[in-house]
């Protein structure tokens, strides 16, 4: 497996994101908050992780949802998988959205997301009169009839 050098600036009191085991695709990200914030049923916040990145070219970091946050909490993230570009060098929030009945709260140091650097392609587009039919053709959503 290859690695990839990222530069971070850490302004919270959480330590750098780490994978949580050997296998995992995406580093834990924590929530860096001044107090705690509590999250009604349907009610999105944008969460401060206090961290700022420096990737390099050729490469996203996306932001993803914490599966046991969703299955346990209700709490998912939105615009999901939220797209970091190389180019931008601000803080990382992530838009957290509580879908439970029950209020949610969250502290600083809650892990509230991961995050997956991945490398990506330019493209170029080529202008054409057709392009190849396939089995499928157009069809779209639901086109097999299955759930």
């Amino acid at each position: 497996m290859s690695t990839v050098k990222v530069s971070i600036i850490n302004r919270s009191a959480n330590p750098l994101p780490e994978y949580a085991t050997a296998g995992s695709a995406g580093v834990d990200i924590r929530a860096s908050l001044d107090a705690a914030v509590t999250l009604q049923p349907m009610e999105r916040l944008l969460i401060p992780t206090g961290l700022f990145i420096e990737l390099p070219q050729g490469y996203e970091a996306q932001i993803r949802p914490r599966s046991g946050l969703a299955i346990k909490q209700g709490l998912t993230c939105l615009n999901s998988p939220g797209t970091i570009d190389a180019d931008y060098r601000g803080e990382i929030k992530v838009i957290l959205i509580n879908l439970s009945g029950e209020a949610q709260t969250i502290q600083t140091g809650d892990r509230i997301a991961q995050m997956v650097v991945q490398r990506v392609e330019r493209l170029s587009w080529e202008t054409v009169e057709t392009i190849s039919s396939t089995e499928r053709g157009a069809g779209g959503f639901g086109h097999t009839g299955k759930i």
